[in-house]
């Protein structure tokens, strides 16, 4: 449940970036968008914790803030793997600082869902009040 869970939370960040940057666009169906989300989740769980690691000196450096070309890479990297069956976003040129802006949304709104169903996410049930 917890997969499903974080599947649309990627989902609706996906679209979310697509819907308020006009240089990011997707054109494709639903089931297009929600393949990429599966793709970023895999993505981001496969690479980002290496990623982080490596760059740790850099991250400590620049107060966390190289995260967000990291989350940019991840983006532009699940954008190419996308492209390769055939569902990628279009992003306009310069695609790094219009990447950086669709993941900085991206982020805000995982972090804003992710505290919303925060409950479903760790897998407890709402306390009950007496």
């Amino acid at each position: 449940m917890r997969f499903l869970i974080r599947w649309g939370v990627n989902a609706v960040a996906l679209w979310a970036a697509v819907a308020i940057l006009p240089a990011v666009d997707y054109r494709g169906d639903w089931v297009g968008l929600l393949l990429l989300a599966l793709i970023f989740g895999i993505v981001n769980a496969l690479f980002r914790p290496i990623l982080k690691f490596l760059t740790c000196p850099l991250i400590l450096v620049t107060l966390g803030l190289f995260t967000l070309v990291i989350n940019t890479a991840l983006l532009i990297f699940t954008n190419w793997l996308g492209g390769m069956i055939g569902y990628s976003l279009i992003i306009a040129e310069p695609v790094f600082w219009n990447a950086l802006l669709a993941s900085l949304i991206i982020s805000v709104v995982s972090v804003i869902l992710s505290l919303i169903l925060k409950d479903e996410l760790e897998g407890r049930r709402p306390r009950r009040r007496r």
